[in-house]
């Protein structure tokens, strides 16, 4: 049997299994792309995907950057605290005008939380000057060089975006070979050197071009963190029911996602590409050292043992301002955690809107969606427990589109790098709220409006090894063109 003709035997054989478990499947299985309702954004014709495209970022209202409803006066006053310390651009000791913060360096990849959260709104991910809401350029190309700052800008880092953090999968030994050792961390793209606030500070940044000759470069961008509070409030148990749920489906779709978990005390972890972090404090500490080079209360050491002459700062560099008062006590860190932790998740499109894909095509893709078992992986709302930080937390349904789990993606979208439980080539089921409003996907941000956007992604889930793959198979080869573009268009109204 040649390969071609075994693939489509293949997926009709594990259609017929899954429409005996799943009755619903019957009514797309038997449509094709005939008598299209000429009231929707694409019909079929031209090859497997034909006209089949992502309509892009939604016009409308942003839904996205508003504080959670049902705060009380104090709690309010703590994320718009949180906020205003999010947009604060940090330099290396807080001299620099317009640039108050203090810490950054001695490495970097960017100089506010903002820089890297910014689409739509603070929190969100990777901006863009040319799609709505047209936040502007990719920030880091300015930041390489700001302030005197001697960096040159690696060939990666664009201002049509993303915002890039780079990390490299192995160690290189002699004669620049790549060996078997992992490397796995960040390597941040810019250094403190020249910076008129930095004098005396010699450091070189990176070779990111031999690394990228070697192959031994990968890319992460960065997570949106709307509804970041409702996911931390979300009880392990409710994860764990929610993997175990639908077992004989999943097993026919090779569908096997796992918990990520704390090394210390064994509890769902679930912030990050790969799902490493416990707590949004934990996320938010580790960024602000990474990322920006701030030390703090939960990563008070510099990264990398740096020249002497570049560590300009005591240690930590942010932590609790004990002269202060009210919402100003706490340090940037755990404000920061803060207003993610209040952020509201952020609102599905709202109808009518001119340019925007229409009711109809949206309902019919939400039904094509869970009809492909997309929801066996984006599961659309888990339920909050009890919190004690607000009721506006408390037992709420959170509409994520994730499990939660890490999920083996193949060697198409492997990384190499291994973090917690989570290996080479796993990786959290992203959340899709919010994704009407994104400009890039997948972790390294491949998958970008240049090059098919959503439907980029959809393709990149099959490779070889991928628990996706049986699903991608009947998006590609089971549907027809009218509801693939229907199933984009959903997408985009979330």
């Amino acid at each position: 049997m040649n390969k071609k003709h075994y693939r489509r035997t293949a997926v009709a054989m594990t259609l017929t299994a899954l429409v005996s478990l799943n009755p619903m499947s019957v009514a797309w299985a038997q449509n094709d792309s005939t008598n299209l309702d000429p009231g929707r954004e694409s019909g079929g014709g031209g090859g497997r995907n034909g006209d089949v495209h992502d309509p892009g970022p939604r016009a409308g209202s942003l839904g996205a950057g508003q504080p959670l409803a049902g705060l009380t006066a104090d709690q309010l006053q703590y994320f718009q605290n949180g906020l205003a310390r999010f947009l604060q651009t940090d330099s290396v000791s807080g001299t620099v005008a317009g640039e108050p913060g203090s810490g950054l360096g001695p490495g970097y990849n960017a100089t506010s939380c903002q820089s890297c959260h910014a689409q739509p709104a603070p929190g969100g991910t990777s901006p863009n000057t040319n799609a709505y809401p047209n936040v502007g350029p990719n920030p880091q190309v300015a930041e390489a060089n700001a302030d005197g700052a001697l960096n040159a800008l690696p060939s990666f880092i664009t201002a049509e975006g993303p915002v890039r953090e780079v990390r490299f999968p192995f160690l290189v030994g002699a004669n620049n070979t790549v060996t078997t050792t992992p490397d796995g961390g960040v390597h941040d793209l810019f250094t403190i050197a020249g910076r008129v606030d930095a004098a005396g500070c010699t450091m070189a940044q990176a070779n990111f071009g031999l690394m990228q000759q070697l192959g031994n470069i990968i890319f992460r961008i960065p997570t949106p963190t709307f509804g970041a509070g409702l996911v931390e409030s979300i009880p392990d148990a409710t994860i764990i029911a929610n993997m175990n749920a639908n077992a004989a489906l999943k097993q026919q779709l090779g569908i096997s996602g796992h918990t990520n978990n704390s090394g210390n005390d064994g509890s769902v972890t679930r912030f990050g590409w790969k799902a490493q972090n416990k707590s949004l404090e934990i996320f938010a500490g580790e960024a602000y050292n990474v990322e920006m080079g701030v030390t703090n209360e939960l990563f008070p050491n510099e990264r990398a043992n740096p020249p002497a002459a570049c560590l300009l700062n005591p240690t930590p560099e942010d932590q609790t301002n004990f002269a202060l008062s009210g919402p100003n006590i706490p340090s940037d860190a755990v404000m920061f955690a803060m207003f993610m932790r209040l952020l509201a998740a952020p609102a599905p499109s709202t109808q009518g809107i001119p340019g925007n894909p229409s009711a109809a095509s949206i309902a019919a893709g939400k039904a094509v969606f869970s009809m492909v078992h997309c929801d066996m992986c984006h599961t659309p709302t888990l339920q909050t427990g009890q919190s004690a930080m607000t009721l506006a937390l408390s037992n709420q349904t959170a509409a994520l589109f994730s499990d939660l789990l890490v999920h083996h993606m193949g060697s198409g979208l492997a990384d190499h790098v291994s973090q917690g439980s989570a290996g080479p080539d796993e990786f959290r089921t992203a959340p899709l709220w919010g994704v009407g409003q994104r400009l890039f996907f997948l972790h390294d941000g491949r998958a970008n409006p240049a090059n098919g956007g959503l439907l980029q992604a959809i393709e990149a889930h099959a490779s070889q090894g991928s628990e996706a793959g049986t699903v991608i198979e009947l998006f590609n080869n089971q549907l027809s063109n009218q509801q693939k573009q229907d199933l984009l268009n959903f997408l985009r109204s979330l």
